[in-house]
């Protein structure tokens, strides 16, 4: 009751059934033209439905995604406000002091849109900062065990890799983890953490509004896998009983690294993959926003991101000028720019992927990045294969590249009459 009418409250408890019970226990207490505040990482319907309810009750209700860790609750993190936007009004002048500011491109707030806009780009958020964190992973993992580097030069490169295009928060921590000591034995706290990953869910939700919205996204989809294969921990201690027998040890035997060139070709490969899985995310959030008619302007998302949250990164800055030239942009891939960083750094990218292949590391990120792109870049794909077996066992029929219409042929028919 002491709190100034119109009331605003933020609430930031688990996602699910807490939030609904927290909901019905406020809401007893506002009145007409109060707002509720969602700062969790809830599933956009959720909000949806419960922006849909509190108007039934006279209440305004806001599905804010929050970004930045414990850094950004001290400091100030990106904020992904949606729904109504009479309750985004109500508080703009409190979010736009509180957001990260960022000396060039203002507070790190925007009015996202509509419904479960701010939930939906927020999970999507996620996607694109587990496939961030498994390539640079994927980078470490070539440098320590094809490269031999140890804590102290991986340091030094993740530090240096910092002041120029990868410079971001995640590759900032990477380095500062590099050299904290174990202080519960000897050597390294890195090397005594266990190789299973945790994660909450956003990530999975992106992957499968991807498959839902038939928009490829396999670099955010292999981080997800990653994640899984991780957790079988006993099974993979078991299985590398099984097939070092069969010739394979840990790593296989690449003689004649180049170290400084090694470095090099990893940080290119690592900058290109990047490049297609924020396109992947990109395109994920322009489809639903297309589905929902939310009117959703990447350019500004990028803009929000550059401080603040888990993904900031001057990429960001790159990436907002590209929607900038072009609102409708197709791909990133398709803006000049990137298109022409992209060109520069294949043939590194294309080392990398092939040497971890030779030396049996997995990259799943990095290849399915490469594979992404090399897919989109065809002008032709084996497809026609694909669509021909479809209409063979199946007469899902085919369309023809020189006949316009739709095509159904009894191949089975044709193939016996061949081999008589």
């Amino acid at each position: 009751m002491s709190i100034q009418k119109p009331r605003v409250i933020i609430m930031l408890v688990k996602a699910g059934s807490p939030v609904d019970q927290t909901i019905k226990t406020l809401s007893v207490f506002m009145e007409k033209g109060d707002c509720i505040i969602d700062g969790g990482n809830e599933w956009y319907e959720n909000t949806e439905r419960r922006e849909i309810a509190m108007a039934e009750l006279g209440l305004l209700y806001l599905g804010m995604g929050v970004s930045g860790g414990e850094e950004g609750a001290r400091h100030g993190p990106s904020l992904m406000p949606g729904g109504s936007f009479e309750a985004y009004k109500h508080i703009e002048d409190i979010l736009l002091k509180v957001a990260a500011q960022v000396r060039d491109s203002g507070p790190c707030v925007t009015y996202i849109g509509k419904g479960g806009s701010g939930n939906f780009v927020k999970m999507v958020h996620n996607g694109i900062e587990y496939g961030d964190m498994q390539l640079i992973s994927e980078a470490y993992d070539v440098l320590k065990s094809v490269g031999k580097l140890s804590n102290e030069e991986l340091k030094h490169v993740f530090s240096e890799w910092n002041k120029g295009e990868l410079l971001s928060f995640l590759i900032e921590i990477t380095a500062d983890i590099f050299c904290i000591k174990d202080d519960k034995g000897d050597g390294y706290l890195v090397d005594k953490v266990l190789d299973k990953t945790g994660m909450k869910g956003t990530g999975k939700w992106t992957v499968q509004q991807a498959a839902e919205l038939s928009i490829a996204a396999p670099t955010i989809a292999s981080s997800l896998d990653g994640r899984f294969l991780s957790g079988l921990k006993e099974e993979r201690v078991e299985a590398a009983k099984v097939f070092k027998s069969g010739g394979f040890g840990d790593i296989l035997s690449q003689p004649n690294v180049d170290k400084a060139k090694l470095i090099d070709d990893v940080r290119q490969a690592l900058y290109a993959s990047k490049i297609c899985s924020y396109a992947q995310g990109m395109n994920l959030i322009r489809a639903k926003s297309n589905e929902k008619g939310w009117d959703l302007k990447l350019g500004e998302l990028a803009r929000i991101w550059k401080g603040g949250c888990i993904i900031r990164a001057i990429f960001l800055d790159r990436i907002k000028k590209a929607y900038d030239r072009n609102a409708d942009l197709a791909n990133l891939l398709m803006d000049p720019e990137f298109a022409t960083e992209i060109i520069e750094r294949q043939s590194a990218w294309r080392r990398v992927v092939c040497l971890a292949i030779n030396a049996g590391i997995s990259t799943p990120g990095m290849s399915a990045s490469l594979g992404y792109f090399d897919t989109y870049r065809r002008e032709r794909l084996p497809a026609n294969l694909v669509q021909a077996q479809r209409d063979y066992f199946g007469a899902h029929t085919y369309e023809r590249t020189d006949i316009p219409g739709s095509f159904h042929t009894e191949w089975f028919k044709l193939a016996k009459q061949s081999r008589i």
